[in-house]
């Protein structure tokens, strides 16, 4: 009998016995939890709610005959290596993939334990470093993050900077109970999206992963990476504080960046040193953009300053005469929703691009059925699924701050 239960869990279509087996046996490896349907007239109330779909080779010419309506995410899974066929039936059914076991087992279980973390998102990532120290970069990030969840697109916050005295003291939370850094410092491979979230601090509703205030710690590059991917599957907005001094994982998160903001305050001194902080973000940043902070002493322009630095300009933070006393207070960086950072903020999330604009769905003259070459399933190296080594996040409970 089929089992059509839970809403967003993944979909399996398959009427044969041996090819289900090894299903299950990947989703109970992706800790996965599915509905199964033998059929398309079984898998028909599913198929448009399921966070991810696959369907058996045996079931493709049906499916591809019922008529579904096209979305993402629907794999094919067959067992032939030498079935070139594989891919003109996978094209039938508007599938995005075409997984052939056992080769790609490793691939699948990523993919099964991705479909439960936020389903196929891909949230912005922001990264944000000062152009000189004490430029306002963890506050204009830890704004960016407040601005994201009051309009309703959940966020992290990830302090990079381990030098930066904790992104926790920004919200009153150096209390909160939840992991930071040192307690994820010897992650590699696959963390789970929303295990992360629950482990971490929670500031209102914002999760925060901030470094500590004991002995220095250097992040791991590893560590970098795997919490980089986990915060982008479950969270809209990903906001990174990185330092300015560029090791390998600011370079990682760099790379992974849609948009990276260089704060320079107005002067000329700032300009300067921003130029070679710039130079070398932009080694492994695509967009990057340039912040200009006032007041101007000097009557520097903003346009003036991003156009020195060779950069366009996201937008100029005016003066704000009370931020800094209100953030002693301990009041939330743009927590009241007023004032020039929080309507920089507005504007600058305004303008991004964010995963739930209508999807565009490819047709023939689009993109032609996948092939072996367009379309092979991905590696080890594109999607690591969960290893020894990506032990599981222990959760505190959170008591509040």
């Amino acid at each position: 009998m089929p089992i059509l239960a839970g809403p967003g869990r993944p979909l399996l279509i398959t009427s044969d016995p041996d090819l289900l087996d090894d299903l299950l046996r990947l989703c109970a490896a992706a800790g996965v939890e599915v509905d199964v349907a033998p059929d398309p007239t079984a898998a028909r109330p599913g198929w448009s709610r399921a966070s991810l779909v696959l369907v058996g080779d045996d079931c493709c010419v049906a499916v591809g005959r019922a008529s579904f309506r096209k979305r993402d995410g629907v794999v094919v899974v067959g067992r032939d290596l030498d079935d070139g066929t594989i891919w003109e039936r996978a094209f039938g059914v508007g599938a995005e993939h075409v997984a052939v076991l056992p080769d790609a087992e490793p691939w699948l279980i990523g993919r099964l334990a991705d479909a439960i973390d936020g389903g196929g998102l891909r949230g912005v990532t922001i990264c944000v470093v000062g152009g000189r120290g004490g430029a306002g970069a963890s506050t204009l990030a830890a704004a960016l993050a407040v601005t994201a969840m009051r309009a309703g697109r959940p966020a992290m916050l990830i302090d990079a900077d381990p030098y930066g005295g904790g992104a926790d003291l920004l919200f009153g939370g150096e209390h909160a109970v939840g992991l930071r850094w040192p307690d994820v410092a010897a992650a590699k491979g696959r963390i789970g999206g929303e295990e992360l979230v629950n482990a971490l601090p929670q500031m209102g509703e914002l999760a925060v992963l901030s470094c500590d205030r004991g002995d220095p710690l250097e992040l791991q590059a590893d560590a970098m990476s795997s919490v980089l991917a986990a915060a982008a599957r479950v969270r809209e907005v990903v906001v990174v504080d990185l330092p300015r001094s560029i090791g390998e994982p600011a370079r990682i998160a760099l790379a992974a960046s849609d948009l990276v903001l260089i704060v320079v305050p107005a002067e000329i001194r700032a300009a300067a040193a921003a130029a070679r902080v710039a130079t070398e973000v932009m080694r492994f940043a695509d967009d990057v953009q340039i912040v200009v902070r006032g007041p101007a002493p000097g009557g520097l322009d903003a346009t003036d300053i991003a156009s020195s630095l060779g950069l366009p300009l996201a937008g100029q933070l005016k003066a704000e005469p009370d931020l800094a006393v209100a953030l002693e207070r301990g009041e939330v960086p743009a927590g009241r929703g007023r004032g020039p950072l929080a309507e920089f903020c507005r504007r600058l999330l305004a303008s991004l691009t964010f995963a739930d604009e209508p999807a565009h769905y490819p047709t023939r003259a689009d993109a032609p059925y996948p092939t072996r070459a367009d379309a092979p399933y991905p590696t080890r190296a594109d999607a690591p699924y969960p290893t020894a080594a990506a032990a599981p996040l222990e959760p505190r409970p959170w008591s509040g701050w």
